[in-house]
């Protein structure tokens, strides 16, 4: 492996570098803290109720999805045993709550399930050689059709509800979906057009949308959200290296692909239990569960579409899949309109309003997130997690010209940050991308501003909140008050996007591995900062800190060493800046810039106390097959 040691003084730590360390530090003390006061001693959340309905096992992983992402990051040693001992302890939780059996969901949405296996997906790309056999286990759900899931001879997944005990008819338990006033108003219903316009809402009981017609129309065959579904398959692919994972993503991913283009570019959101689209819906595209109509169109269907998309590109290396997230992207944005935020039907309020702060008001690009027999309606600006993790994985120029006509026709400042979190513990992508351009360089220091803000509030939520007896309706209180945030050290120390939500796998330009512990993550006191994450030019900075201590890392291209280091450029300092020690002041380093040869996709950086060393990374994207392989294996 190629060895660059790094010679430049660190005589004024950049602020960025010591922002990013305390912040490793205090999201340390915050999981502490949060594993203390809401935890059981076998790792389970602290809850006595029952679960009345097939959802709410999201909501006992969520607040450890990023946890053992830290720990990939750099967080603390003991963060792997301890996020491993939370999911166990809550895999056995929800098994006694009837919601699991051989450790995973017996059968529920993917825009849900996707959210819950990030935890999952994060421990097994922190230790695959632990979690190897659970990932192909769990993928395998979805490849034997003995298992009841999948239906080969129509590339479907038979039903939108599915898991462990296989396709898992109706979208309830009860006779009539779990609907309340507050979801009507906000998101309308689902079947819209089984009662007339003007015609009184029947009761819940007797509602034709929420009764028998959904459970019989939305709760067998097909949905988009199954999409996500690739995640699940591409993780396996990653820790086993397994063609038969590539295969079924070629072959399932493929089908959608193919649907969409029939369907114009768009994504239809059903397919019946004969392979056909709308065989359930009177021939609608439009209407499926989690699709077009409700409840949140464009905002799950996106994800679920760039989950599959993505998946299926990097198991393949073929990005013609990616086609299928394009052209869903193109379709709305030709139909958007100029309108202010605030004059919208969004029924997204609360989330955009945080996102846009003081420019809710300023007249920006708008696209429909949803469809229905009335047409295209629910206008929001786009989620540029989207388009942007497209164009990380590809670098593609059509791509990155897309992000900068969407910066072109917004009313607002892509520079600007804002401290809030949103649900995807995400949001920051137009800010990022901005310093990404070369026109947002304070960028890192208000980025880690702002999650220093985050943490900090959520611990004094989490302290106020503690030793409550939490009934159903406030589980989301765990997710809320996680203190782990990590959307600011993936994009500055690993140059990639925060995960997609709802079942995405991580992506990056670097990784990095501590080179004496021989475990994932910068070592101690070692900072980095990606610059730039062009492949002809993916700028990386790493500063050790200690004066007193040397570091040794393996710098790594891309999330699983998928992408090749042709060569480096490197910074490299003169001896004899300290000057001699009769003298008052040190000599200002003199710095020039060293080319090496690497060809492979690791580089062992040495860091002796007190240095620094800004590399010049010259890749090669997607030369090698992905795979959670660590560079000693």
């Amino acid at each position: 492996m190629t060895v660059v040691k790094a010679s430049v003084p660190v005589l004024d730590p950049p602020a960025w570098a010591l922002a990013q360390r305390a912040l490793l530090d205090l999201l340390d003390s915050g999981w502490r803290l949060f594993s203390d006061r809401y935890t059981r001693p076998d790792g389970s959340l602290r809850y006595s109720g029952r679960l009345s309905s097939r959802d709410g096992a999201d909501d006992f992983f969520e607040p450890f999805f990023n946890w053992p992402q830290l720990y990939l990051l750099g967080g603390a040693d003991d963060l792997l045993d301890t996020s491993a001992r939370h999911w166990h302890g809550v895999v056995g939780q929800m098994t006694e709550l009837g919601m699991f059996a051989d450790e995973f969901e017996i059968g529920y949405d993917w825009f849900h399930q996707g959210e819950s296996l990030l935890f999952t997906y994060f421990l097994t790309a922190a230790d695959p050689a632990a979690w190897a056999g659970r990932a192909t286990r769990f993928a395998d759900l979805y490849l034997d059709p003995a298992k009841g899931n999948y239906d080969p001879a129509h590339r479907i997944i038979k039903a939108p509800h599915n898991g462990s005990r296989g396709a898992r008819e109706g979208v309830s338990g009860s006779p009539s979906y779990p609907w309340t006033a507050a979801e009507a108003a906000q998101y309308g219903y689902p079947l819209d057009w089984l009662v007339p316009d003007g015609a009184p809402v029947p009761p819940l009981a007797e509602d034709p949308r929420l009764g028998a017609e959904m459970q019989r129309r939305l709760g067998r065959g097909d949905a988009v959200g199954n999409l996500s579904v690739a995640g699940l398959v591409c993780n396996a692919y990653l820790v086993s290296g397994d063609e038969r994972y590539a295969a079924w993503l070629r072959e399932y991913v493929g089908a959608w692909r193919r649907r969409a283009e029939e369907n114009g570019g768009v994504v239809p959101d059903n397919v019946g239990l004969d392979g056909v689209v709308g065989s359930l819906l009177d021939g609608r595209w439009y209407g499926g569960h989690y699709g077009w109509t409700w409840p949140h169109g464009m905002y799950s269907i996106g994800q679920a579409a760039a989950v599959g998309a993505l998946s299926a590109a990097l198991a393949t290396r073929d990005d013609g899949y990616l086609d299928l997230v394009r052209s869903l992207l193109d379709a709305v944005i030709a139909r958007g309109v100029r309108l202010p935020f605030s004059k919208s039907d969004s029924a997204n309020q609360g989330r955009w309003r945080a996102h846009l702060g003081s420019d809710v008001d300023v007249p920006t690009l708008l696209v429909p997130y949803r469809h229905s027999d009335k047409g295209w309606f629910d206008y929001n600006p786009v989620q540029t997690s989207v388009p942007l993790a497209l164009w990380h994985h590809t670098g593609a120029p059509e791509d990155r010209a897309r992000l900068d006509a969407l910066r072109a026709a917004t009313g607002y400042d892509w520079a600007t940050v804002r401290p809030f979190r949103d649900k995807e513990e995400a949001g920051h992508e137009e800010p990022w991308y901005a310093y990404l351009c070369g026109d947002n360089p304070g960028y890192p220091e208000r980025i880690l501003a702002a999650a220093h803000a985050q943490a900090r509030r959520r611990i004094a939520l989490l302290l106020d909140n503690a030793d409550r007896d939490l009934p159903e309706s406030d589980i989301h209180l765990w997710q809320n008050v996680n203190p782990v945030v990590t959307e600011a050290l993936t994009q500055l120390m690993w140059g990639g996007p925060q995960v997609i939500y709802n079942g995405g796998l991580q992506q990056a330009r670097v990784r990095y591995f501590d080179a004496v512990r021989r475990r994932p993550g910068v070592p101690e006191q070692v900072a980095a900062l990606v610059s730039s994450i062009e492949p002809e030019a993916t700028v990386v900075t790493l500063v050790n800190l200690s004066a007193t201590a040397d570091r040794v890392l393996v710098v790594q291209a891309g999330a699983f060493g998928e992408h090749e280091i042709t060569g480096v450029a490197a910074t490299a300092a003169e001896p004899g800046w300290t000057g001699h020690d009769t003298e008052y002041v040190h000599h200002e380093p003199v710095v020039s810039v060293t080319e090496t040869a690497v060809n492979g996709p690791h580089l062992t950086v040495e860091l002796p106390a007190g240095t620094t060393v800004t590399l010049t990374l010259r890749l090669r994207l997607h030369a090698y097959q992905p795979s959670y392989r660590q560079p000693w294996d």
